[in-house]
């Protein structure tokens, strides 16, 4: 089957975890089980998310390669297994299937061993392939490409502690382009907790054809004596489908001064962004949340794309005029 695109390698980026807790906490001196995607899509160099996480569109029929290293920088030798297994987006969170769950995109997804064996501090690099059937429905499937050890969690060895890190999949299937990736910012919520620790939550809606894995900003300007915070870091975990609706939440200082304040939210999930202004007050004692519609604003497109386009523009009118000269004389 021919392969869509060009495995290319991708930029350096941390051992990541998708998800699970690693063989060792890091920091604790023992090291840890890790895994890291190599290749991405020649078409999504500038998509973080496709550094990452496995992020491709099929045609029915065709198939991608992609590499992932696999490390221990444990002190002692580990036996892993490598396997794909099935995963969802519920409840607005990518969650993985028990065990070995298997799904249509497991189906699909291939590994060269079952097993690798890796000595204290040496990785080894697999090559993940994914053949999707002619036959095969539209749509977006989810995967995890995991690697898992064993290990005797008491002296007795009667107890198995399982420990796996993964590369998340996310594959959608369909002929013709990709479908794009948006989402809209509908409202603004100002609340605090029973402990009084000040939150602003953004409802988001998935109005594009792939999912969507939420992070960001918000700046917080124009405060009481003219007083600014921020940038305060959106928490991480909100996964939309494609049509879900779900919210993302800043957690804030409880310091913090109720307002008025001039806030200004940025989400980003890989190259779709969206920005949102509102003017908020978080709640004094006994008063309710207050929910506001923000004036929301797609990210303009960088200069370093709108000049080559006018650029392209201007030499296909000079083309056309010098054909109808031409014709003329």
């Amino acid at each position: 089957m021919a392969a869509t695109t060009l495995a290319v390698p991708a930029l350096a980026t941390p051992t990541h975890s998708a998800g699970q807790p690693p063989l060792h906490q890091p920091g604790d001196g023992a090291g840890r089980l890790g895994i890291q995607l190599l290749d991405a899509p020649t078409n999504r160099r500038s998509d973080p998310r496709a550094h990452t996480y496995i992020v491709d569109h099929l045609n029915p029929g065709q198939s991608i390669h992609r590499r992932v290293r696999v490390s221990n920088s444990t002190p002692t030798p580990l036996h892993l297994d490598l396997y794909p297994a099935a995963a969802a987006i519920t409840d607005n969170a990518f969650t993985f299937g028990d065990g070995r769950a298997a799904n249509e995109l497991t189906s699909w997804t291939s590994l060269p061993k079952a097993s690798l064996d890796l000595a204290p501090d040496t990785s080894s690099t697999v090559m993940v392939t994914i053949n999707v059937p002619p036959a095969a429905s539209a749509g977006e499937r989810y995967a995890v490409i995991w690697a898992q050890t064993r290990a005797a969690s008491s002296p007795a060895g009667n107890i198995t502690q399982l420990s796996r890190v993964g590369v998340r999949v996310y594959l959608d299937i369909g002929p013709g382009g990709e479908p794009a990736a948006s989402f809209d910012i509908t409202t603004l919520t100002a609340s605090k907790d029973p402990n009084r620790v000040p939150t602003l939550t953004a409802n988001v809606q998935n109005t594009g054809g792939r999912a969507l894995d939420l992070s960001g900003t918000l700046a917080l300007t124009n405060g009481p004596a003219s007083t600014s915070a921020g940038p305060f870091a959106v928490t991480k975990g909100t996964t939309l489908a494609p049509g879900d609706i779900g919210a993302v939440h800043v957690t804030l200082d409880p310091r913090l001064a109720d307002g008025p304040w001039l806030a200004h939210l940025k989400l980003v999930s890989g190259l779709a962004h969206q920005e949102a202004t509102a003017t908020i007050t978080f709640p004094a004692n006994g008063a309710p949340a207050q929910i506001i519609e923000p004036v929301s604003h797609h990210r303009p497109i960088p200069l370093a794309i709108v000049v080559p386009l006018v650029l392209l523009a201007a030499a296909l009118l000079g083309v056309r005029e010098w054909r109808r000269t031409r014709r003329g004389r």
